[in-house]
């Protein structure tokens, strides 16, 4: 495989059509090396329009979903990020480019310790990995200017709206199978938030998060 054009064909050919056209997160996608980010198993899959899995029953984002959400936060070098759903550690890598500092919580230990081994190799030096229950986001570590759900949600917890500053973006994807939205959150005042919905997606579901009650008739 010619990793290069491969990775040329995934930018202009899945990422680039799906409206990620700031020149920076492109600019990025050919720094970051995600090929560094993925299990050997699936180092075919790198530049693939689909979810690579991961251990422990995970996977990661879709490359156009990732370009996307990143493309949507327009973080700044001043702000500090939080990320629940570390997988492989590759959006961190990506956030960790734009951002002061990004924390990012992954539940399941093989994956966190993955995550770690990856964003090391790579030389990113501004990404803290934390084996952790992200539903209930760092409240003692909050506010943050950036919070990203990587993975979906059926709802947005109240309590991860709340570690957010003024003015600060939560991105997630949220919603049931078939249909889920990519919804960005925006902290308008100290109980205010303004809401969005970007595009439509389907992804894994983000673990520890609660699913609503099902009602039987």
């Amino acid at each position: 495989m010619n990793i290069e054009q491969a990775r040329f064909n995934m930018i202009e050919q899945q990422i680039r059509p799906w409206d990620v056209l700031d020149p920076a997160v492109l600019s990025l996608l050919t720094v970051v090396k995600r090929e560094d980010f993925v299990p050997a198993a699936y180092r075919s899959l790198a530049f693939v329009d689909t979810e690579v899995p991961l251990p422990g029953g995970q996977c990661m984002l879709a490359p156009r979903v990732e370009a996307r959400m990143l493309q949507e936060l327009n973080v700044h070098k001043h702000e500090r990020v939080l990320e629940v759903g570390a997988g492989s550690g590759y959006m961190a890598a990506l956030l960790a480019h734009r951002a002061q500092h990004v924390t990012t919580l992954e539940i399941v230990p093989e994956l966190a310790q993955l995550a770690a081994d990856n964003l090391r190799r790579a030389a990113v030096m501004n990404a803290t990995v934390r084996q952790a229950d992200g539903s209930r986001g760092l409240p003692a570590e909050a506010p943050f200017d950036v919070i990203v759900l990587s993975g979906s949600v059926a709802e947005v917890p109240q309590g991860l709206l709340g570690q957010l500053k003024v003015g600060g973006r939560l991105i997630a994807i949220v919603g049931q199978q078939p249909v889920m939205r990519c919804t960005l959150i925006t902290r308008s005042g100290e109980h205010g938030y303004a809401s969005v919905e970007l595009f439509d997606t389907v992804a894994q579901r983000l673990q520890g998060f609660d699913e609503p009650t099902k009602f039987h008739f």
